[in-house]
């Protein structure tokens, strides 16, 4: 392979250093489109994204990553940076980061990811949960989890798990023999509610659906919790009322132990997708998950 011409180069530190475009060419005194066009240029050359672009931020890939931190000392190394980054490019060896919903963490990924790191040994997967809506790309990961309303329009999205889900409102009989079964949502304005809160602060609204009709209530309650397991448990002893997703309630709902309510208010929904920014020179660990999560729709 030849190699990358040195203005090339200096433009892709520059830009890593500066953590943009226009910082970047503020500080080296060249344009932003000369340096997105080195850029580019340096991409094609090596078959490898360096960087991810989207319309809020500008990040390292991991081989981007990788390349930065051995020119950075000397660009003596350059021969060396480039074999690590080559080795991105077809083989799937790696890290590979990713940002998922509590819920997915829980209930989609311990059926996947043993087999996928079966398949690949050389990757390591490195997985944050978390329900607060970040930008996954400023945030340093290679792709995200989330459910259509998350997602991002200029994303590519690959369904992951189920690709149906339902929200269950449900009580202990207990509960439900002493304070009665709601029918309609705006009867929850009549009942304890167990409400759950993201780490970002947000306490769940609960939200209800029938024959187009969309409900929102904002429910009162004894508790408070960002723990869904100690959300079902409670309700299990009687507390009150939770609205959660029905995988996160199966056990207890199956022995009864919990019982839904307002089940022809509570339509399925589509399951989580998985999303990242381009087709293009993916790492490769993140393309082979791709193509594992294609395989796993197609059987």
């Amino acid at each position: 392979m030849p190699s990358p011409d040195l203005a090339d180069l200096d433009a892709f530190t520059a830009v890593a250093r500066a953590g943009g475009f226009r910082s970047a060419a503020v500080l080296s005194g060249v344009s932003a489109s000369s340096l997105s066009e080195a850029l580019r240029r340096l991409e094609a050359r090596l078959g490898v994204r360096l960087i991810n672009r989207t319309t809020r931020s500008v990040t390292l890939t991991e081989a981007g990553a990788q390349l930065y931190e051995r020119l950075t000392p000397a660009l003596g190394e350059i021969g060396a940076a480039l074999d690590a980054v080559n080795s991105f490019r077809d083989s799937p060896v790696g890290t590979l980061r990713l940002n998922v919903p509590t819920v997915v963490a829980r209930v989609v990924l311990p059926a996947l990811l043993g087999r996928f790191l079966a398949e690949h040994p050389g990757i390591v997967l490195e997985v944050t949960a978390e329900d607060s809506f970040i930008d996954v790309l400023a945030a340093g990961f290679d792709a995200g989890v989330r459910y259509d309303e998350r997602l991002e329009r200029d994303m590519i999205a690959v369904p992951i798990g189920p690709r149906q889900q339902r929200f269950v409102t449900a009580g202990a009989p207990a509960y439900l023999a002493a304070r009665g079964r709601p029918t309609h949502p705006r009867d929850l304005l009549d009942h304890a509610c167990i409400r759950h809160r993201f780490a970002s602060g947000v306490t769940l609204t609960w939200e209800f659906e029938r024959a187009g009709e969309v409900i929102k209530v904002v429910p009162e309650g004894p508790l408070i919790a960002t723990s869904s397991d100690l959300e079902v448990a409670l309700a299990v002893q009687g507390l009150g009322l939770i609205h959660t997703f029905e995988e996160f309630a199966a056990k207890e709902l199956a022995d009864g132990s919990l019982q839904p309510v307002l089940d022809d208010w509570s339509p399925p929904f589509p399951g989580p997708f998985l999303y990242y920014p381009s087709r293009r020179k993916m790492p490769g660990p993140l393309r082979a998950f791709v193509d594992f999560l294609k395989r796993e729709h197609r059987a």
